[in-house]
């Protein structure tokens, strides 16, 4: 229902760039947004651990679309079909020249027109260059 694609991102030691995450949602499914529209609602989240020098200095997650559902009252922010989570990475001085792989989980609810199904979580690898 949801598929993650990194890009590789290129940082030069002592500075910061950013990278995407492409989410491929199959049509039909939605997931939340971050923040998601009702407290109860698991947001869709990306979480990356630091390593090697290599840290995350914010994620910009897509502007949502409303959409009303059978089982909401109320319009739900989501998204559907391809959106990009933008990721700021930073590069210490410390960062070994090279090529990196820095572990992420990707944490997502996907529901279609009538359920919301089991929150789940996906490995992704971000693949970093730094020069």
């Amino acid at each position: 229902m949801v598929k993650a694609v990194p890009r590789e991102a290129t940082l030069a030691k002592g500075e910061s760039g950013d990278t995407l995450v492409r989410l491929l949602i199959t049509n039909g499914y939605h997931v939340n947004a971050n923040p998601p529209s009702q407290p109860y609602l698991k947001p869709t989240e990306i979480e990356l651990k630091p390593q090697e020098g290599i840290s995350v200095e914010f994620i910009t997650y897509p502007d949502p679309l409303e959409r009303t559902f059978a089982f909401s009252e109320t319009p739900l922010k989501v998204y559907e079909g391809e959106t990009d989570l933008k990721l700021r990475l930073k590069a210490d001085k410390s960062a070994t020249p090279g090529k990196h792989n820095l572990s992420a989980k990707l944490r997502v609810q996907a529901c279609d027109d009538k359920v919301c199904y089991a929150p789940g979580a996906i490995d992704v690898i971000v693949p970093v260059n730094v020069k």
